[in-house]
């Protein structure tokens, strides 16, 4: 099974680091960085807004929980946002190609 993570980051030079890291060690087969985007949330028994990257990660299922540890060490939030989906269907090719980066 393929699956998509989602982690929030403060800025881009820490979602560079945690994706740079995370593929050295072949827990996922790429990382994409989207920029500025805008969020709101409870924090704290307060409403929050904060702007942040998005990092989304593509990897394979016995790698979900090393990455979300391996992330939770590198990421300077106290609770990051770090959360995967099961990718109902993915192209063979896709898929097969994000098997064998993870091995």
């Amino acid at each position: 099974m393929i699956y998509t993570g989602f982690i929030t980051c403060k800025d881009t030079a820490e979602a560079r680091k945690i994706v740079q890291k995370l593929l050295q060690k072949k827990l996922i087969a790429c990382g994409n960085i989207i920029p500025a985007i805008e969020s709101h949330f409870w924090w704290e028994g307060k409403i929050d807004t904060s702007n942040e990257v998005l990092l989304l990660v593509k990897t394979v299922e016995k790698n979900v929980n090393k990455v979300i540890q391996e992330t939770t060490k590198l990421h300077s939030y106290d609770l990051p946002a770090i959360e995967f989906i099961q990718v109902a269907k993915a192209e063979d090719k896709l898929a097969n190609w994000i098997k064998k980066s993870t091995e």
